[in-house]
């Protein structure tokens, strides 16, 4: 690619056989290019973030999921976005452009389409999407976003967006399709609609 990268893969105790592939790619890649920081436990995304931040070198960070769902295709068109406008942030965005979604069910569309669209209502955060995860940030902006955030789950990632533009980093976007896992399932239950409720009006009050 040109770029000097390396990949740090966070793993908390996921029984998928995360960690066993790691260990196979770092003797492939080396283990200078494949990081691999486990934790004992599910300790959380934004612990997750924190634990990744301290052993990145660069100055640049890119966060994805490591299932596939966000492909690595799309890394390079969110550096030559960053590039382009000199953004603190680039999203990746489902809802824009040749963006998309593959995998999910309509209930599971309409969930999240409401959840950004209640979200652009109140909050006005100048982002097509608010609740995905695959992004790129300067790291000092994300060691300043990650001291600011107090949200959990599905809110974190929405929170992250708002806090940004409440700060006054800049946020470009990148169409990407975003495919449902095919391994594992997905969290999102009863329970995570009613805490991103409570932390959308949470950050309604507060930001």
């Amino acid at each position: 690619s040109g770029n000097n990268f390396e990949i740090i893969i966070i793993d908390d105790g996921s029984p998928d056989g995360t960690q066993e592939i790691a260990e196979q790619l770092q003797k492939i890649y080396g283990s200078d290019k494949i990081l691999l920081r486990p934790r004992a436990r599910k300790l959380g995304l934004g612990t997750a973030y924190i634990h990744g931040m301290k052993h990145a070198t660069g100055n640049f960070i890119v966060i994805m999921d490591a299932d596939l769902s966000h492909h690595p295709k799309f890394i390079p068109e969110f550096i030559r976005k960053q590039k382009e406008g000199n953004f603190d942030i680039v999203s990746g965005t489902r809802y824009k452009g040749n963006g998309g979604v593959y995998g999910w069910d309509l209930k599971r569309k309409l969930i999240s389409r409401g959840a950004n669209f209640i979200t652009q209502v109140l909050l006005r955060p100048g982002a097509s999407d608010l609740t995905g995860s695959f992004r790129l940030y300067r790291k000092e902006v994300l060691q300043k976003l990650m001291e600011k955030c107090v949200s959990k789950g599905y809110v974190f990632q929405m929170e992250m967006i708002v806090r940004a533009r409440q700060l006054g980093y800049t946020i470009g976007e990148v169409p990407i399709s975003f495919v449902d896992r095919v391994y594992g399932e997905s969290k999102l239950g009863g329970n995570e609609i009613v805490s991103f409720l409570k932390g959308l009006l949470t950050l309604f009050a507060t930001t």
